[in-house]
């Protein structure tokens, strides 16, 4: 699976550094120098039905360094204003296998969370994980199927946002597939709120 670890934003100066806008918790560790990444192109336009890839590569990070709050990134190769340019808007990624596993077990990528199948605490299936919201808050976006009887408690077939925390979510077993979350009242059917 591709993880988008950053976009590539305006030059910076004149000798090929970029902007970089960060995608990832480690920007420390996915731009150190000789780091691999991959690029993507998006052809830019109105009018266009969709977006698509002009080129695709890979890009050796050369030099990293935080100026003002912005990663100021310079890759191999890329030695003027006018090569860093033509990357503007580019889309960063690596391959998920290439990150190295987490040593802490309360600790997940997101990657490792979509696609699991979330459970109620008593055993009442929910949905599944369709992505995770970064806000002030993580926020698991739990798709439920629905089926024939309108979905969980009679409501209909959509999308719950699952606070990321250990209250809600007390058990996350990845090998399984499994999310068990302890909904408390109002969170999966409003009308019981209290």
């Amino acid at each position: 699976m591709r993880l988008i670890v950053g976009r590539i934003g305006r030059p910076h100066g004149i000798r090929g550094e970029v902007i970089v806008g960060v995608r990832t918790d480690e920007p420390d560790l996915r731009f150190v120098v000789g780091a691999v990444l991959d690029v993507e192109r998006t052809l830019p336009g109105p009018g266009r039905a969709e977006e698509g890839v002009v080129g695709d590569g890979q890009l050796t990070v050369a030099s990293a360094r935080w100026h003002s709050g912005q990663l100021l990134v310079a890759f191999a190769g890329i030695t003027d204003r006018t090569a860093a340019g033509e990357l503007t808007g580019s889309w960063l990624s690596v391959d998920s296998s290439q990150l190295p596993e987490s040593s802490d077990p309360d600790e997940f990528r997101d990657h490792e969370l979509i696609g699991l199948s979330v459970r109620t605490s008593a055993g009442d299936a929910v949905g599944v994980v369709a992505d995770v919201l970064h806000y002030g808050q993580d926020l698991l976006v739990v798709r439920q199927d629905g089926g024939q009887d309108g979905g969980q408690d009679g409501g209909k077939a959509g999308e719950y946002l699952v606070p990321f925390v250990k209250a809600i979510v007390p058990e996350v077993d990845v090998s399984a597939g499994v999310l068990v979350i302890d909904p408390p009242p109002g969170l999966l059917n409003p009308a019981q709120a209290d």
